[in-house]
């Protein structure tokens, strides 16, 4: 996240949030610094220093949030449900637990997911220990949603050793650094349609603009977009994303509704023998309601 001293008063082609203007929990709960903001291609060595400085920006402090997931088929009806996150790091690399409501009455669901290098996801659909669920990782969040644990921090295809800038691009009226990434030879079953991700950084902040899930054919299966940024504190952060699948352009949008940074974070949260429990805010009275 950036300083508001660092940042532009308003992003070109990013709607502002009625007197200024997330990225995407989703994309990334995070606008970073960055230094490549020419206009020349980064050569391999720099291009792979961007990349390594946005995994690294992914949960620089312990962060909580609030949020809302509305799903907006293109026909039928809308509906909203509401969801908590915790994320942190750990020796391993960015670390994040989810916890969605289901539909009224319903059951609540919790997925954590371990990012880096080796990707590992849980799931618990009630009291008691999470269980390994690597398929739970393209499923959707709620039965319905275009979202899945794919599209949201820490996002698997960071991570992916074959990932390329391939060029560059704007993005609403910004510059973006375009990189290709290609998943491993043992990405998870399920998932042979993915031939790969391509994602846009933008070039002077280094933050996540969009991103796009490409099929076997090179055709865009599905898109994350940023859609707003807000201030807090001295801060940027992701407030709004959609991600819509394109062939039927059915959408789902996540609206951070409360947000928590620096907050200190029961190490249970991430426990995956814990999962099954329902986790309250952390104390201490530092999450802002958006």
């Amino acid at each position: 996240m950036k300083s508001s001293s660092e940042l532009p008063t308003r992003w070109n082609g990013l709607r502002p949030p009625r007197a200024a203007v997330l990225l995407a929990v989703s994309g990334a709960l995070l606008v970073c610094p960055g230094a490549w903001a020419g206009a020349d291609l980064p050569d391999k060595e720099e291009a792979a220093a961007i990349l390594g400085q946005f995994r690294r920006s992914v949960w620089q402090e312990p962060t909580y949030g609030e949020f809302e997931l509305r799903q907006m088929p293109r026909h039928g009806e809308e509906r909203t449900y509401s969801g908590r996150f915790w994320g942190s790091r750990n020796e391993e690399g960015p670390v994040t637990r989810f916890e969605i409501d289901g539909a009224p009455g319903g059951v609540s669901r919790h997925i954590l997911i371990q990012g880096g290098p080796q990707f590992q996801i849980w799931t618990a659909g009630g009291p008691g220990a999470g269980k390994p669920d690597p398929a739970a990782m393209l499923a959707p969040l709620v039965p319905g949603v275009e979202i899945a644990p794919f599209d949201l921090l820490p996002m698997p295809y960071l991570y992916w050793l074959d990932s390329d800038l391939v060029g560059v691009r704007r993005i609403r009226g910004r510059q973006a650094y375009v990189y290709m990434m290609t998943p491993p030879a043992d990405f998870p079953a399920g998932s042979p349609a993915i031939k790969a991700v391509r994602a846009y950084l933008d070039a002077q902040y280094n933050a996540l603009e969009q991103s796009e899930v490409l099929k076997a054919d090179g055709g865009v299966a599905k898109t994350l977009s940023l859609l707003e940024l807000r201030k807090v504190g001295q801060r940027w952060i992701p407030k709004d994303m959609d991600v819509r699948t394109e062939a039927t352009r059915n959408k789902t949008r996540l609206s951070l509704t409360s947000i928590g940074i620096g907050v200190a974070l029961d190490p249970g949260v991430f426990d995956p023998s814990l999962l099954g429990e329902r986790m309250g805010p952390p104390s201490g009275g530092k999450v802002q309601r958006l």
